[in-house]
């Protein structure tokens, strides 16, 4: 079982969308599990299920309710979701009262690998005890970036926090997203960070309206547009992280 988590320490950068269609690419390749750990419950909302676990943050971590009792099927083959619930905004503190703290969510995930080939960790923009947690769970931090002076100091801030992390250490895949090719600085920097850094892919996401509907439509973009260019973005940019297998891209 592989799991892969997108990430940034930054709100509003299609974190979501990336988690939302990159699960659903993966689900046509095996079974797939998407988590989502941000209380906003957004990838919830996108799958038509209720944002709620039972017993919530803490039942999950102190065991009272076993992880594949509150994973929920959806509307696509091989494709399952663990729902966002509102008590994930206090998970820290019932991270901090646990005996391995950063360690709660990969023992979570550890029976599952029976389950799935690949799990997917919506997670919420911070730096905190359940960010260690998803850097002890992850196998490959995914991170979107939107190409504008401070990407380059986000993604350093992320670097930073990871390579200082006492422990296993995951992968770092960023890549661009809301790209708008009409603005020259967007078009600068995804045309030569890649060249300069080996953990930025080269495929990227632009800002259109397409994805956008996602919220409307409720459903990951490559299953109602399938032939569009935003799909054809995801595919690709999947398609560029699996295959790096956590390595460097190039």
């Amino acid at each position: 079982m592989r799991v892969y988590a997108t990430y940034n320490v930054k709100g509003g950068v299609g974190k979501t969308s990336a988690a939302v269609n990159l699960a659903y690419l993966a689900s046509r390749e095996g079974s797939t599990l998407l988590w989502d750990l941000d209380p906003q419950a957004a990838a919830t909302f996108l799958f038509r299920i209720r944002p709620r676990v039972k017993g919530g943050s803490k039942a999950l971590v102190r065991g009272a309710r076993p992880l594949d009792a509150a994973i929920k099927g959806t509307d696509f083959d091989k494709l399952d979701l663990l729902p966002a619930d509102f008590t994930y905004r206090r998970m820290d503190l019932v991270l901090d009262a646990a005996k391995k703290p950063t360690r709660q969510i990969a023992r979570l995930l550890t029976p599952l690998a029976r389950e799935y080939d690949t799990v997917f960790l919506d997670c919420p923009p911070s730096m905190s005890l359940a960010s260690e947690n998803v850097l002890n769970a992850a196998d490959t931090l995914i991170v979107p970036l939107i190409p504008t002076t401070l990407c380059t100091r986000t993604l350093d801030q992320l670097t930073g926090f990871v390579g200082a992390f006492d422990g296993r250490r995951p992968a770092i895949v960023a890549f661009f997203s809301m790209v708008d090719r009409r603005k020259r600085l967007h078009r600068d920097i995804v045309e030569h960070l890649p060249e300069e850094r080996s953990d930025v892919a080269t495929a990227a996401v632009p800002a259109l309206s397409l994805i956008e509907q996602m919220a409307v439509r409720r459903a990951p973009l490559p299953a109602y547009a399938p032939r569009s260019t935003a799909a054809q973005c995801y595919r690709d940019l999947w398609k560029e992280i699996s295959a790096s297998g956590g390595e460097a891209l190039k």
